[in-house]
């Protein structure tokens, strides 16, 4: 491997390559992270959708799949997190970091980092990224608006750079990244490495029902790609589809009422108490969200899970990066890591060999060789 791909994220996760598998709900199940992790990437397991029995069936599977250590994503909002967090610690010999949004108290943080595994949240803006090194994250993963799920307004090449000169910790670039190109601008933003959500989704280990994929496959445009509060009153990318356009469409009541039915089920589905839902709620509105953005946040697991795990597509929602518009095929993990990294090194080598001298009359000859009207526009 070139040492052009060795940075302090591949140094701190012990992986081979400076590539993050995000923890996609419904998604990031245990093959698809071992997978991940035996590539030479680094993979996130997602479990924030799960139970505490299905968390633990899904470690045992992992332990088996793959020699290599890898993350887990949880939510401090679920009702088993502190389950979860046990179980982390537990594990610690395999789980090397943790991600998440809304996050664990900074006591927690250090419990996690006194055991060994590293704090690497997901932020979409400045402000938050800051707050989370105050807390004490180890590494940082940055989504700029182009990636999938809730997202920002901000893109990623005006946000990176923002973080990068405000934190003093590891950053990893996610929102857009596809391919070794990505990766190799990514480094040279400053970058310890890229974290991709869409592109794994895609591929031939992701337990995506055919169907759905299907839908991934068929969408051209990164317009019909698009951000909607529809969902839970945040900013939610998805793919357009026949069921999103209905939630739009529906007007708040209808959404209200869509998100008491889907809390119920999601009751059911994680074994939550009345009360603990109500404490949820609460908890909520002390942090900021509105009474609307809380009932409504059980809608994403549960019409999400229509689509990733039922394999009706059209009955919920399909959560995208703008990449999935420039992908057409579903490779194997292995394949697309190994991919991902030959194109990166090629970029950053060809960059690297160009001595002063090439940079410098590199305007001047691409003038040269350009059309007539071309070169006539540049001398005026």
């Amino acid at each position: 491997m070139s040492t052009l791909l060795d940075t302090p994220l591949t140094q701190l996760l012990g992986c081979r390559y400076p590539i993050v598998q995000t923890a996609m709900g419904w998604i990031a199940d245990a093959k698809l992270t071992a997978a991940t992790s035996n590539a030479g990437g680094f993979g996130f397991l997602a479990a924030a959708v799960m139970s505490t029995a299905e968390f633990d069936a899904a470690i045992a599977k992992l332990r088996e799949l793959t020699p290599h250590r890898f993350g887990v994503n949880f939510h401090m909002f679920q009702p088993n997190a502190a389950e979860i967090i046990e179980r982390v610690i537990a594990n610690a010999d395999r789980v090397r970091a943790v991600s998440y949004g809304r996050g664990p108290d900074a006591k927690t943080i250090k419990r996690l980092k006194d055991a060994g595994v590293l704090c690497m949240p997901t932020v979409g803006a400045l402000k938050h990224a800051q707050k989370a090194v105050e807390l004490g994250a180890d590494l940082i993963t940055v989504q700029g608006a182009e990636g999938g799920g809730h997202t920002g307004s901000v893109p990623t090449t005006l946000l990176l750079p923002q973080v990068l000169d405000a934190v003093k910790i590891p950053v990893v670039a996610a929102g857009g990244f596809h391919s070794g190109r990505g990766l190799a601008g990514a480094l040279a933003f400053g970058a310890a490495g890229i974290a991709m959500g869409t592109r794994f989704l895609m591929t031939a280990e992701s337990p995506v029902p055919r169907e759905t994929l299907a839908k991934y496959l068929a969408v051209k445009e990164p317009a019909n790609i698009r951000a909607s509060t529809a969902m839970d009153g945040l900013p939610q990318r998805m793919i357009d589809n026949p069921y999103l356009l209905r939630l739009e469409s529906g007007g708040l009541l209808h959404r209200l009422l869509v998100a008491l039915s889907s809390a119920w089920q999601w009751r059911a589905h994680t074994g939550m108490t009345v009360g603990h839902m109500l404490r949820t709620f609460f908890a909520a509105l002390r942090e900021g969200d509105s009474a609307i953005q809380t009932l409504m946040s059980a809608n994403a697991p549960v019409i999400i899970q229509r689509a990733m795990v039922q394999g009706r597509p059209d009955e919920g929602v399909l959560p995208s990066g703008q990449v999935a518009a420039v992908i057409d095929s579903l490779p194997a993990v292995d394949a697309l890591i190994q991919a991902i990294v030959r194109e990166a090194e090629r970029q950053l080598e060809a960059v690297t060999r160009r001595s002063p001298d090439e940079v410098r009359d590199a305007p001047a000859q691409k003038i040269a060789n350009a059309p007539d009207f071309v070169r006539a526009t540049e001398a005026s």
